[in-house]
């Protein structure tokens, strides 16, 4: 069923899509042009939805816009945004928001996410996304801006926790800025645990110290991708490496508290066979799955299951 036969009208992109009765649940993929193919033609049985970056498709022609007709029209789509800077001090965008309240109406998104940093400074994009400072100032700041996009997009907002390496000015932790910035805007947390393990091997701290001051039931998805840890000094948040067991546990800790949610794979670079990622795809099933038996919520985390060769993905 297209945008249209729904009473919506298309944006200027002509994405009249999304899947036919489709609910954001399950494990998902981040859509990214290099995947497209593979996806299509062979795609892990598990997959429940796709994740886009409006960016790349808002005011754009050509194969992005035509990719993405073909893949939402077999998939529920989310969108999770990278330019709406909702820690700086720029005026928001509303020319951008406006044009993305029409690409997420016509998609179906349930919500649009974006991430709790700033990358815009005097109308120039940086395309890096910087840490706000961890204080009550800057938390209010955030949710005033979460809340005046929310107004505009007429969407609920989430809110995602970045990688950092260094934190300026901090007043509180991480997990209480977090709890400030949702109390205060009324928003969703998208919960990223490859971040929150990459930020706790940089800064010394456990991971758990942080999940378990965070609001988990306001988690509307999780995000879970690779980094890169061959400098023992320094674990770089890449997206180009595969999800490590570490990762695994802490989104089995977070599941059997939270109960399942939406979990999104993230693969930006350096991308394997596609046996590799729908095995990935297959393990983070097996987690979602185990969430869902009864007696499972808030029983300790086990081992992750192994991966299963399929015969459904092709190398």
């Amino acid at each position: 069923m297209t945008a249209a036969a729904r009473g919506r009208a298309p944006v200027e992109s002509e994405l009249a899509l999304t899947a036919e009765g489709g609910a954001t649940t399950g494990v998902g993929i981040g859509l990214r042009a290099p995947l497209v193919d593979d996806l299509l033609d062979a795609p892990p049985p598990e997959l429940r939805f796709v994740e886009v970056a409006p960016e790349n498709y808002i005011a754009r022609g050509g194969r992005y816009p035509a990719d993405l007709r073909r893949v939402a029209a077999r998939w529920p789509v989310v969108a999770h945004g990278l330019s709406m800077s909702l820690g700086g001090v720029d005026r928001l965008d509303r020319d951008y928001l406006h044009r993305l309240r029409g690409f997420l109406r016509d998609i179906g998104s349930p919500w649009h996410s974006d991430h709790l940093s700033f990358g815009v400074v005097g109308g120039v994009a940086l395309h890096e996304l910087l840490p706000v400072p961890f204080t009550r100032a800057a938390a209010e700041h955030v949710a005033a801006r979460v809340r005046e996009a929310q107004d505009v997009l007429g969407l609920p907002m989430a809110v995602e926790n970045i990688t950092y390496y260094a934190t300026p000015g901090a007043e509180m932790d991480e997990g209480d800025f977090i709890g400030e910035v949702l109390r205060s805007s009324g928003c969703k947390l998208l919960l990223d645990v490859n971040n929150v393990y990459v930020n706790a091997k940089n800064h010394g701290f456990e991971p758990l110290s942080v999940l378990s001051k965070l609001p988990l039931a306001e988690v509307v998805q999780i995000h879970v991708a690779g980094h890169d840890a061959s400098d023992p000094e320094l674990t770089i948040d890449t997206h180009a490496e595969a999800i490590s067991d570490g990762v695994y546990s802490l989104l089995e800790w977070t599941l059997a508290r939270t109960g399942p949610l939406p979990v999104l794979l993230e693969r930006d670079d350096d991308f394997p066979p596609w046996s590799e990622l729908c095995d990935e795809v297959r393990r983070l099933d097996g987690i979602v799955q185990r969430a869902r038996a009864p007696g499972s919520r808030d029983d300790p985390a086990s081992e992750p299951s192994p991966t299963h060769d399929g015969a459904a993905c092709r190398p």
